[in-house]
């Protein structure tokens, strides 16, 4: 059985590489690692609606990628690594973990064979 935080955990992995998984979020993403931009800024670079946008802007703030404030009237934008990060600590878990296999495979296969008898 999973424990709460553990379901937690694999809960918001699984929201946070959704997000990651389109391409826009990701350049909005980048965008905004650069520092906070207006909604509309972050519109611009891209051949789509405000709307649609709006959509990719509501699906990173669930996966709690971004925050979004009232600034007179902007609605400004700003990253939060936190969910990255955590991402990140889980792929690099199992790039270490795969690594050591494959580490172990080519021991292995670099080992002399014994000699085979022809029957």
């Amino acid at each position: 059985m999973t424990t709460p935080s553990r379901r937690s955990l694999s809960s918001d992995l699984d929201e946070t590489f959704a997000a990651l998984a389109d391409p826009t979020r990701r350049a909005i993403l980048t965008r905004l690692a650069r520092g906070e931009a207006a909604v509309g800024d972050l519109a611009q670079p891209f051949d789509i609606s405000l709307p649609a946008v709006s959509r990719h802007l509501r699906v990173l703030e669930r996966a709690r990628l971004i925050e979004r404030r009232v600034d007179a009237q902007w609605r400004v934008c700003r990253l939060r690594p936190a969910p990255l990060r955590v991402a990140a600590n889980w792929i690099d878990h199992y790039r270490r973990f795969w690594e050591e296999r494959l580490d172990d495979l080519a021991a292995l296969l670099e080992q002399p064979q014994p000699k085979r008898r022809k029957r």
